[in-house]
């Protein structure tokens, strides 16, 4: 089980786009922007990357694309685990941390350095975990941050980070609930019932949605803070489109979903900035924003804002997260965080469609 520690964040509610009310085609109007810098991932190795995580355990270290060949290379801590890989058909790294080790360096910074404005999370391709610190930490606050993962070695790395990670909640025109403005992330179906996917932090404000001026469902379920997901119950008649805005007047079917995978590229759809792209970084992250904590997120490089949360992280036709938060972007970089959608269509007991 992938687990994290980590920072503030922007809960900005910004994207999700399996269009309400978006219409129902799946071809693109017009071009649509590439995906970002990263490695595509197929349904072959997601499934790939899945069987070797379950198979390892302990022996594991993570995994991740390597972008100049797109090979899955698995992170691995002993000769006998290496084998086991290349015969499932994977590049084997041997490492000197497995995942346990740097699950416990996140401890000792969960302990020890849990300061507001920060976030960490594990990078496989490094062994090491990636801490960031935003512009608020002040300098007695950096200095302690700095003590603590000095006395972690290079298992750790910090880097500062553009902006602030905060909470942000919006008015506006996407999906509206309890006066805020969120996204949706996906639409979902369980038995004969319709339903949308979105953050938790959006569902926790309000028992009723609307778009467009029109109530669309109600609260089924919500979680925040710990995880970042709710759903939302469809009470019209009308069955909504399995897809996701690409804002240029088409629209991307999606068809399953996935664990992301460090390295690959991905694509950001929500209501403020639209549709943007980035390669995923970490895994693994906790996020202490002011209402709590958040674990097992993933960090990617995509650009978002206010108003996105909730919106759909995905890669083609593959759904991967429901966005949560950013400390904002610095020119086409961006510091998106999305919810995994895998646990919250478990724990829902829904799939796409």
């Amino acid at each position: 089980m992938r687990r994290t520690f980590g920072a503030r964040i922007v809960l900005s509610l910004l994207l999700a786009l399996p269009a309400i009310g978006a219409g129902t085609g799946s071809a693109a109007a017009a071009p649509v922007p590439s995906p970002g810098p990263g490695v595509a991932a197929g349904a072959a190795v997601y499934a790939l990357d899945a069987q070797l995580e379950g198979a390892l355990g302990d022996r594991g270290a993570g995994s991740y694309l390597d972008r100049r060949t797109g090979e899955l290379v698995v992170a691995v801590t002993d000769a006998s685990a290496a084998s086991e890989v290349r015969a499932a058909g994977a590049r084997a790294r041997i490492v000197a941390r497995s995942t346990a080790d740097l699950e416990d360096a996140m401890g000792v910074l969960e302990t020890r350095a849990k300061i507001p404005g920060t976030s960490w999370g594990i990078d496989p391709s490094a062994n090491r975990v990636v801490v960031e610190a935003d512009q608020s930490l002040d300098a007695a606050e950096l200095r302690r941050l700095r003590t603590v993962t000095a006395g972690l070695g290079d298992a750790v790395r910090v880097e500062r980070v553009p902006g602030v990670f905060t909470q942000e909640v919006t008015g506006g025109d996407a999906i509206h609930g309890g006066g805020y403005r969120c996204s949706a992330a996906f639409n979902v179906v369980g038995g004969n019932t319709r339903y949308l996917l979105t953050a938790g932090h959006c569902t926790n404000a309000a028992a009723t949605w609307s778009a467009g001026g029109v109530q669309i469902g109600v609260r089924e379920g919500t979680s925040f803070p710990t995880n970042d997901y709710g759903i939302v119950r469809y009470t019209g008649s009308e069955v909504p489109p399995g897809t996701v805005n690409l804002y240029n007047g088409g629209f991307q079917d999606i068809t399953s979903a996935a664990d992301a995978i460090v390295g690959q590229s991905l694509q950001k759809s929500g209501s403020t900035t639209r549709l943007t792209s980035g390669t995923v970084t970490a895994v693994n992250v906790t996020v202490n924003y002011s209402d709590g904590p958040v674990y097992n997120m993933v960090r990617t490089t995509a650009c978002s804002a206010g108003g996105d949360s909730g919106g759909a992280h995905f890669s083609g036709s593959t759904a991967l997260g429901i966005h949560s938060g950013s400390s904002g972007c610095s020119g086409t970089s961006g510091s998106a965080i999305h919810q995994p959608v895998k646990e919250a269509l478990s724990v829902y007991g829904v799939t796409v469609y």
